[in-house]
């Protein structure tokens, strides 16, 4: 289980560091995602962007892990406004996928909490779940 839990690890940084540099490489996907009610879209794609990276950066140190991962379940529980939205506006192209209704329910009702979850796995210290003081 530990070498499972260490390859999750590594594969959950890369996650987060990509998809952090790809608000920057790709506003366009996100911003088009984004509610109308949201203010000032492009300066949120970069908050996101510059969180992903960090709380990425953050999973690397035994130390600063819980805190990014609860930095992470907290910033995915901020993007479920995004998600919902997305079911009304679908069908829509994002880059070279077409996001149907089908595709925004799978990701509001199981890749979520699944990312969530995988999030919390981290959230731990020997076993013990660390408090999110602070938030």
């Amino acid at each position: 289980m530990q070498i499972l839990k260490k390859i999750s690890l590594v594969i959950l940084i890369l996650f987060y560091l990509v998809a952090g540099i790809n608000h920057f490489h790709s506003p366009d996907s996100y911003l088009r995602i984004m509610p109308d009610y949201f203010p000032y879209p492009t300066v949120l794609n970069t908050l996101a962007g510059c969180f992903e990276i960090l709380f990425g950066l953050l999973l690397i140190l035994p130390k600063t892990r819980p805190f990014a991962a609860w930095g992470i379940i907290l910033m995915l529980i901020a993007f479920l406004p995004v998600h919902i939205s997305m079911i009304g506006d679908a069908p829509l192209k994002l880059g070279r996928l077409i996001v149907t209704p089908l595709i925004a329910w799978v990701r509001l009702v199981i890749l979520q909490p699944l990312l969530i979850l995988w999030a919390w796995w981290y959230g731990k210290v020997k076993g013990k779940l660390v408090k999110a003081e602070g938030f």
